[in-house]
Formats: C-alpha cells, structure tokens, sequence
C-alpha cells in the first residue's frame, strides 16, 4: 500500500469490542496546535492510504487520524462477513476516539466513510466540530451503485503491478479521465499490498456480501432522517464534477435541509474526489480553519 516518501505518521493499533486486531495511521500534528483532530474515513474498498496526501497536508496545523475499517488495508479481516456494515464500523470508530482521548474532532467521509459520519454525529452530535462529506449524499444514485456493485469482491488474474494498474484504470477510468501514468501507479499501489510479490487487492472480498444482500442493511433504505439530524452542523460537502453516485438533484435536496452546508465541485473527478485536488484542498483548509481555528 502507498506510504509516504519519509513516514509522517504514528502505527497505532487497538482492538474492535468483538477481538479483531484494528489499524489506523497516526499523523501527530505540532505541539502547539489549537486545531481540533480530524478523523479521515475511507470508502467501501478503500483504506488509510486514500489519505495520504491530505492527512500530511492536515498534519501541518492539527493531529490527523486516518483508519483501516475492518476488512481493510492492515486491519483483520471479519471471519463474519455480516459485520461489514457502517453500524458495526461506527462501533469500532467510537471506540478508537475513547481510547485516544479525543473528545471533540473533525471528521472527513468519503463515500462510505461519509454514511458512517452520518451515524456518528447523530449519536453524538456534540462530539463534532465539522464534517467533511466527500462525495456522499442520502440518495445513492442507481447508477454509481451498480457500477460499485459490479467490481466489489470480484477477484481478477493479477501477476504483476502492471496488471493491477491496468485493472484499477478500467474499473476507475470513468472518475479520473486526466490521470497521467504515474497517478495510476500511486493510485494502484493504495488498493493493492504484495504478497510474496504479488498484488493482491487490500480488502476482504467477503465485505461484498453485506451490500449485496438484499436485506442487509449495509446501506439503509433511507438516509434523510440521518442528514436531518446533523442539518445544523457545520458541513462541507465535496461532489466530483463526474460523479455517478451524487446527483445535482441530491445536493439541491441537502442544501434546502441545510442552507448553511458548505459546497464545492472538483471538475474532471467523478466518485471520488481523492482530496488532493487545489479546490478540494482550499475548500476543506478553508473551512477546518473556520470551524476549527489551528
């Protein structure tokens, strides 16, 4: 998985109320930061390393916390596939900011990670300062989910880092046109980890099941209720131009519920913005610097 040129981060480890061993990278900030912590949450196959570039860019003025959810990246895998839910995933989350003292924090979501946010600030609303929604809304655009559907779990013939490049371009083409070679190969090397020298994909493909079950609640039938109650929170919600999963029609909805939410739209980024894009970086530092200070 992608590490940064000279390591910025702490290994911090901490285990799940049901025994599985949990990661999470560590980003200290400077001592004297006012700035509250951020906690950074991955997409569905995501991990930690979806937030290199920001985390380190954060970390300048605050401490960052980014996660490997269960099923990802370092963390153990879930021998019980029906636990790969948000619900179960908040429980982990919650734990992990008891254990590290922190009682008040930013939250950046993408795609998943935003749903879980979702939850969080509705059991503990004064928990948060600001939220960051990367891509996500309460309606899950039909199209964003079956393309999602179509590539989770699915277990290809993987030999090289060339064939892992060439896999994660046809399945990511379509939310990042402009990419250039060596985008690819970063981008390649957050998904995948080597073993014995060969690619292999960092998620559990068991975590498909969840979301493929008709009746899991993997994704709930309806999230308005959620972002009503965190309506009157500081919110900024990022949406790529090209975005499959959010609809314009989704974010109008979201800014009528609430007209004080932040918005910015990265152009040529479809589902989902990595962050590391000028305007996503403006707006997110902008707004942390607001509701924050640091």
């Amino acid at each position: 998985m992608d590490d940064a040129p000279t390591k910025a981060y702490r290994d911090h480890w901490y285990e799940s109320a049901d025994g599985l061993r949990l990661y999470a990278r560590d980003y200290p900030g400077p001592a004297d930061s006012s700035g509250h912590p951020d906690l950074c949450m991955h997409g569905l196959t995501r991990n930690s390393a979806d937030f290199a570039w920001i985390a380190r860019h954060l970390a300048q003025t605050r401490r960052v916390i980014s996660v490997d959810q269960r099923g990802r990246g370092r963390s153990d895998y879930d021998p019980n596939a029906a636990n790969y839910t948000p619900a179960v995933y908040v429980e982990d989350m919650f734990k992990l900011l008891d254990e590290l003292a922190i009682p008040r924090l930013l939250i950046i979501g993408t795609s998943m990670g935003g749903l879980m946010a979702m939850l969080m600030a509705n059991r503990q609303p004064g928990r948060f300062a600001g939220i960051v929604l990367n891509d996500i809304g309460p309606d899950l655009d039909p199209a964003g989910l079956d393309r999602i559907k179509g590539y989770v779990g699915k277990q290809w013939e993987i030999n090289s880092w060339n064939d892992a490049v060439a896999q994660t371009r046809e399945i990511n083409e379509v939310a990042f046109p402009n990419y250039t070679d060596a985008e690819w190969l970063r981008f390649t090397r957050g998904l995948y980890r080597e073993d014995r020298g060969v690619p292999v994909l960092a998620y559990d493909p068991a975590l498909a099941q969840p979301m493929l079950d008709a009746e899991s609640d993997a994704v709930p039938p309806d999230l308005w209720p959620l972002f009503e109650g965190i309506a009157d929170l500081p919110l900024l919600l990022v949406r790529g131009a090209l975005s499959d999963l959010l609809s314009i029609d989704c974010v109008e909805k979201m800014r009528t519920i609430s007209p004080g939410m932040e918005y910015e739209e990265v152009p040529e980024r479809g589902h989902a913005p990595m962050l590391d894009e000028p305007s996503a970086v403006a707006a997110i530092d902008d707004f942390f610097g607001r509701v924050s200070g640091g």
